[in-house]
């Protein structure tokens, strides 16, 4: 029997330093429905594993693996006290992939991307220890911060339609679920529907797991995957394979030149970290506005501290393309959207998004789950890019502030798709200087506003 809570007060914890510990069942109600959720969306989570194959060359059961492992510490995040759904770093993934493709496959590469997530988890533990993330975030220009965001986007898209990618693989399954998953989270028409429909509204809570079930059915009848062959049992993650060949104790510890090369993709991935932190403060505030029974307590210096231990401890013991990031958007919305409708409906925001963590970790082990969707993954992957290219573009636009910031970004964002990282950083520095320096863009601003305004009217 979980601990009761006074109205208006925070779900009983332990204290620890920074941390408020919860345990499930103890310190917070498990939400059955949120579990039951999880099992099926862990499919989404599966979607790494081709890119580990890809990027790293990884057999499956050894890819499986690093997922399981990043799945035990997604569970983390609601034990030490942030109420989140935790999830990848996806905008900046085809950032890191376009990085680590620049060294030979093999240990090389993989000493590559532990340098990276190294760097990138304790540049994260520094920030929230020391509570400076937002103050560095906001001396970044604008105009840098959009053309990240949007050449994530651009490199997004082309990791799927570039010559021998993707797209040429299963392009009629590609084109049938992406349509149908623009339509459901993008479409007008669909959002002035679904409100009025029950089914139809809880097919838009799901997020893309529509699109995976409509995957799993279009593939074989186009004669692009094979019909799942289901099996039964648990999966097989290959731990012993993964920690004797493709750790740091297998290929030797990456050289200092390593984490150096690695600082502009750090940095490029913070700024996509720090946007995902305001978006978790953003969506628990409002919840909150609907919940006055509960006081929820979202830090973003704890949430850098644990995105930042998770990273540091998944390059030691299963280096991973995706990242460990603080938030996954669609399904954090998810959790708060039921957590509205009251108590009755869930009792904690800290049981909502813990439980359905707890799910899909579980659902990693479950072979008939895992088995249904290992055909589709390659297009479940193309899918889940090719949102992101349209989610990135849409928010870089949106963060230019100026009709110069556009300009710049554009360029930027060229640049840091094709050419990676570090010269996209260096292409937006040189032209801020150039165009930005005395520049008084007030009036830009409003005329620029005033523009947005309209798009998004």
């Amino acid at each position: 029997m979980a601990m009761q809570r006074e109205y208006g007060k925070e779900q009983p914890y332990l204290s620890a330093g920074p941390f408020k510990i919860r345990i499930p069942f103890v310190h917070y109600k498990f939400e059955w429905a949120d579990y039951i959720q999880g099992l099926l969306m862990c499919a989404v989570c599966l979607g790494a594993i081709p890119m580990l194959q890809d990027s790293l060359g990884m057999p499956f059961e050894v890819a499986i693996a690093v997922v399981v492992l990043n799945g035990i510490l997604y569970c983390v995040h609601v034990l030490l006290g942030d109420p989140v759904v935790p999830g990848w770093v996806t905008p900046a993934i085809p950032l890191l992939m376009l990085y680590v493709a620049d060294f030979p496959q093999g240990p090389e590469r993989i000493q590559a991307l532990i340098a990276f997530e190294i760097t990138l988890g304790l540049l994260a533990l520094i920030l929230g220890a020391t509570g400076l993330g937002k103050k560095i975030v906001s001396i970044v220009p604008n105009a840098m911060q959009s053309g990240i965001i949007l050449g994530a986007g651009i490199a997004a898209v082309n990791m799927i339609f570039v010559k021998g990618a993707r797209f040429d693989n299963f392009p009629i399954s590609i084109v049938i679920c992406i349509g149908l998953g623009f339509y459901l989270l993008f479409s007008n028409h669909f959002k002035s529907i679904r409100n009025n429909n029950k089914f139809l509204k809880t097919i838009s809570n799901l997020g893309i797991l529509p699109i995976i079930v409509l995957a799993i059915i279009i593939g074989p009848l186009v004669g692009e995957t094979q019909w799942p062959q289901i099996q039964w049992g648990f999966t097989k993650p290959d731990f012993g394979t993964l920690w004797r060949e493709w750790t740091f104790w297998a290929v030797g510890f990456p050289p200092a030149q390593m984490f150096i090369k690695a600082v502009p993709m750090v940095f490029s991935a913070y700024i996509v970290l720090f946007g995902d932190m305001i978006q978790s403060q953003a969506l628990l505030e409002d919840s909150a506005k609907f919940r006055p029974d509960e006081k929820i307590d979202y830090n973003p210096n704890r949430s850098h501290i644990i995105f930042g231990l998770r990273n540091i401890i998944m390059s030691i013991i299963g280096p991973d393309i995706t990242m460990c990031g603080p938030l996954w958007a669609a399904m954090q919305v998810v959790v708060c959207e039921r957590y509205k409708h009251g108590r009755e409906a869930m009792d904690s925001i800290n049981g909502g998004a813990g439980s359905f963590r707890f799910g899909t970790l579980t659902g990693y082990f479950l072979l008939p789950i895992v088995s249904l969707v290992k055909p589709i993954l390659g297009i479940a992957l193309a899918s889940t890019m090719l949102i992101q290219g349209f989610v990135s573009v849409r928010v870089g636009v949106m963060k230019a502030r100026t009709f110069n910031d556009l300009g710049i970004a554009g360029v930027m964002a060229s640049v840091v798709a094709t050419r990676g990282a570090a010269w996209g950083l260096v292409t937006g520095i040189v032209l801020c200087l150039l165009i930005q320096l005395g520049n008084k863009p007030e009036m830009d601003i409003v005329i620029f506003d005033e523009e947005k305004a309209k798009i998004a009217d």
